[in-house]
């Protein structure tokens, strides 16, 4: 137990220590040496100590790497060196002109490289002294880039300190930000349950992430880095860009775990062909192959254009591209009611596959690229997997063809295809749409939702083939029978789903709200609503200008609620659903609103409660928990061992419960 001063200040540098080391051993090696238990229990413990002694928090400590954005907007900084792009070549042919050119300016008959797998992210360079980082910045235009240090720090095999191993200490690194494919995937499918749209690719995903204004958002993506280059490193002597990469990979970075040397343009070009046949099995996605000399003295004579570096060049796959005629535009309705317009093709080979359909996305990129049906397009499988139309052949119109438009009612089931504000997607809004009915049925059973048990994605789609549901109320007249016979279970598994299902009644207003399914309303806006109107009733009159009013909801929410809601057939589901009797209530409004509108900040241990439990009370009885005190806080929640928060509180005025107090202030509801 830590009874000094001292004590603690060494306690907490053993902590960091050891939880940089399980971090570099978890995000960078893949390799976890303890469980996420005792991980857990290493960052309480830390963050305990640092509570109750600010003073010693530094900003390499592993509790900083979530801090709030300094600015408003990212501030423009000068890289060490300037970060110059890469030139490109497409064919061996080139690449062995570079070659030529390589060992004719060195005036040598053959060179070693480095050969490197080319990440499709974004371009960052990071900057430590007395090894603890001090900025992260875009590229930008090579000379300048934009600060996002806040957000580069949520990464964590980004580290915020240098390993002791390496002789590195003040240096400027280069790196590519990326997103794994899993990770991406997983990404997209929960964006879809909120009724979110799902990012285009990993690319786009991980550019987006990071120049996000909030490190939180950031934080909850799967973002991760590969560390490609030793830009700036005074003082340190190393001969070649191995060494550099073998340094920064002591000091506690990912760079590629298949870089390799090679002898001459013949092993480069071998490593090149291995690559192409076997990139899909990476689990993140590459666009070629980056060649680099290895010596760095070599380097350094051979210098650099205004925009690109001499000794180092990207080898670029080639995309495969053919010209087919697209013979109908098709509308597919999505799980979440979006409608995707769809080239059919006349059939053509690309990668070893037959394509005869290929995505056109939405209306304004079918404006934007003039598509008609019956155009001659060139076709091309985007990172080798999904189809997309590149361009129209204008030349080959002979008049015949036809411009498409979108429909503006669901091609599915007749309702109104809606197009919200700053949306390029129209979307189906009714809720008990064919095309979404699955997805919306196993929604709706989720945990965060109605949380029915058993009632899976494998059972609902049978109950939906065999035409037992169609819509979510179905699911309220189903009877033992009906589960028997088209799943063959047994007795007793069909009473504990039915059970279920009737428990499930009783879950209340918010989760009713999130269930549906409404597009951007997830839990925090469902729970929201529930406690501002108290009942699905009210919730139905409301007009878009009063949603809007609403604290967190703002005029895109609103406008989608609005939209749900003028539905005939969502109304209609909700009347049914009230039949079934499912409750479109919160209970006693006055217990819900009890703190509406409190701020509460929480500090040191609870015995009562975890910091989540509550946190979960507060926002249940409407308040609001933030992380730091301000003129705007109403109550500080003190624990034992409460820190700095505390002196701070009682400087501005700030009501201080202790946790009978603060028990005693939610009996009162």
């Amino acid at each position: 137990m830590v009874e000094s001063v001292e004590e603690a200040k060494e306690r907490i540098a053993e902590l960091r220590e050891e939880i940089r080391y399980h971090d570099r051993k978890y995000y960078v090696e893949d390799h976890p040496e303890i469980d996420d238990h005792e991980y857990d229990m290493l960052m309480a413990e830390l963050k305990t100590l640092e509570e109750k002694y600010p003073e010693q928090i530094t900003s390499d400590s592993p509790t900083q790497r979530i801090a709030p954005m300094d600015t408003a907007r990212f501030q423009a900084v000068e890289h060490k060196t300037p970060m110059l792009s890469l030139d490109n070549t497409y064919n061996h042919g080139e690449l062995r002109e570079f070659h030529e050119r390589v060992c004719r300016l060195l005036g040598v008959d053959d060179v070693e490289y480095v050969m490197e797998l080319k990440m499709d992210g974004l371009g960052v360079a990071l900057l430590y002294e007395n090894r603890v980082l001090q900025r992260g910045a875009t590229r930008g235009d090579g000379v300048m880039g934009e600060d996002i240090t806040a957000n580069l720090k949520t990464i964590r095999s980004i580290p915020l300190k240098l390993s002791d191993q390496t002789v590195l200490s003040n240096i400027e690194a280069r790196g590519e930000v990326y997103m794994p494919r899993d990770g991406f995937e997983a990404m997209n499918e929960e964006r879809l349950k909120e009724g979110e749209e799902p990012f285009a690719n990993p690319r786009n995903a991980a550019a987006g992430t990071v120049r996000q204004k909030d490190p939180k958002v950031v934080a909850q993506r799967p973002l991760d880095i590969s560390v490609y280059h030793l830009s700036h490193h005074p003082g340190v002597e190393l001969k070649t860009h191995w060494e550099c990469m073998d340094e920064l990979r002591k000091a506690g970075f990912r760079v590629s775990e298949n870089m390799t040397k090679v002898s001459g343009i013949r092993e480069a070009l071998e490593y090149i062909d291995l690559w192409e046949n076997k990139k899909d099995e990476l689990n993140y996605e590459i666009d070629g192959i980056v060649i680099k000399v290895n010596d760095l003295e070599q380097q350094e004579r051979l210098g650099a254009t205004s925009k690109h570096p001499r000794w180092a060049i990207a080898y670029k796959y080639p995309a495969v591209r053919k010209t087919t005629v697209i013979n109908d535009i098709d509308v597919q309705v999505g799980r979440t009611g979006k409608l995707t317009p769809v080239a059919m093709l006349e059939p053509v080979q690309l990668s070893g596959t037959t394509v005869s359909r290929a995505s056109l996305h939405n209306e304004d990129e079918i404006e934007r690229k003039d598509v008609r049906v019956g155009d001659t397009v060139l076709v091309e499988k985007a990172g080798e997997i999904i189809p997309q139309v590149v361009k129209v052949i204008t030349e080959k119109r002979d008049g015949s063809q036809k411009i498409f438009e979108m429909p503006r009612e669901c091609p599915v089931c007749g309702s109104r295809a809606a197009r919200l504000e700053e949306e390029v997607a129209r979307r189906c809004v009714n809720a008990q749409c064919p095309a979404q009915l699955k997805e919306r049925l196993e929604y709706w059973g989720s945990r965060d939702a109605m949380d029915i048990e058993g009632l899976g994605p494998k059972l609902l789609g049978k109950l939906v083939d065999k035409g037992a549901v169609r819509s979510i109320a179905d699911i309220y007249r189903l009877g033992k029978i009906q589960l028997v016979s088209v799943e063959r279970m047994a007795d007793k598994s069909a009473r504990n789903i039915l059970k279920a299902i009737q428990e499930s009644k009783e879950q209340g207003l918010a989760r009713v709200i999130q269930g549906l399914g409404i597009k951007y309303v997830g839990k925090r806006s469902a729970d929201i609503l529930a406690r501002h109107y108290g009942t699905m009733d009210r919730i139905m009159e409301a007009d878009k200008n009063e949603l809007e009013d609403i604290h967190e909801i703002g005029p895109k929410i609103a406008e989608s609620i609005v939209s749900f809601l003028e539905d005939e057939r969502n109304i209609e589901l909700i009347e049914r659903l009230k039949e079934a009797g499912v409750r479109m209530d919160v209970g006693v409004d006055e217990v819900l609103t009890l703190l509406e509108g409190k701020k509460f900040v929480l500090t040191g241990s609870l015995d009562g409660y975890t910091r989540d439990q509550a946190a979960q009370l507060i926002e249940r009885y409407g308040g609001r928990v933030t992380s730091s005190i301000s003129g705007s806080t109403d109550y500080l929640v003190v624990g034992s061992k409460p820190g700095s928060k505390l002196d701070k509180a009682k400087k501005l005025g700030i009501t201080v419960l202790d946790e009978d107090g603060f028990r005693h202030l939610l009996d009162q509801g």
